[in-house]
């Protein structure tokens, strides 16, 4: 069987809103992140972005590791979860939206979910110079497969040329936006240069895996201790099936 490495999955780090808000499940508390991340230092992880976890991924080193990204790239990233990862020495990737870069999360309005602040493209080069990695969400946080060729090319090239030119560095990694893909997105992504995408999948991800597959680790509100433990450490994560995030009560 292969060895298998958690990339855990998160959106705002923040004060969660009121019960029966939409989606409330995927604002982390500022205080379980940080003590999740502590829990990860104290038991010998190294939390890693996708750029520094890939020779793990690729099955070129071994160690033990965890991914931590972060989609969307809300503001609430920048204050709450930066500081935090930092005095961990660990590093995360943050998913961008590159034309909403200083906007909000606009397209889950009509569902009834507040509209957060998402970080401007000078807040993403802060994040990046702290040493953090910033990666493709699209231009625009459209489903992919609702697209035509030329649409989705230009949401998924576009977003790589918009952020590599904000922020001066590559962008070699990608998120498909509500974790809705099937293989002509995923040709295009690989088309585009980049060397990885993450889905909503829920698993560990396999050494040596499928690279533009990438099931991850549901980290949520109510992700207690124990539960955050079997996710890192068990099987229990990759039994949870195949469900996209959007979908799951959370």
């Amino acid at each position: 069987m292969k060895p298998r490495i958690p990339i855990l999955m998160y959106h705002q780090i923040d004060a969660p809103p009121p019960r029966g808000t939409p989606m409330r499940g995927l604002v982390v508390a500022a205080r379980d992140f940080a003590w999740q991340m502590r829990l990860l230092k104290l038991m010998g992880y190294r939390g890693l972005a996708l750029c520094d976890l890939m020779p793990y991924l690729r099955g070129e080193k071994a160690g033990k590791v965890v991914g931590i990204t972060l989609d969307d790239g809300y503001r609430n990233n920048l204050e709450h979860a930066l500081p935090v990862l930092q005095r961990h020495e660990f590093t995360a990737t943050c998913y961008a939206v590159s034309s909403l870069a200083g906007k909000t999360n606009s397209w889950d309005a009509s569902i009834g979910v507040p509209e957060k602040p998402l970080m401007t493209l000078d807040e993403l080069r802060t994040w990046t110079r702290a040493g953090m990695e910033v990666g493709a969400h699209t231009r625009t946080h459209v489903d992919l497969t609702r697209l035509g060729t030329v649409a989705a090319r230009g949401q998924i090239e576009g977003c790589k040329h918009e952020l590599e030119s904000a922020l001066g560095m590559p962008v070699r990694h990608f998120c498909y936006p509500f974790g809705e893909f099937d293989k002509h997105v995923v040709d295009l992504v690989r088309g585009a240069g980049y060397q990885s995408a993450v889905t909503t999948q829920r698993g560990r991800a396999a050494v040596g895996g499928n690279l533009f597959g990438l099931p991850r680790v549901l980290v949520s509100r109510a992700s207690h201790t124990g539960q955050f433990l079997l996710k890192l450490a068990t099987a229990y994560e990759d039994q949870r099936g195949k469900g996209a995030v959007r979908h799951e009560s959370v």
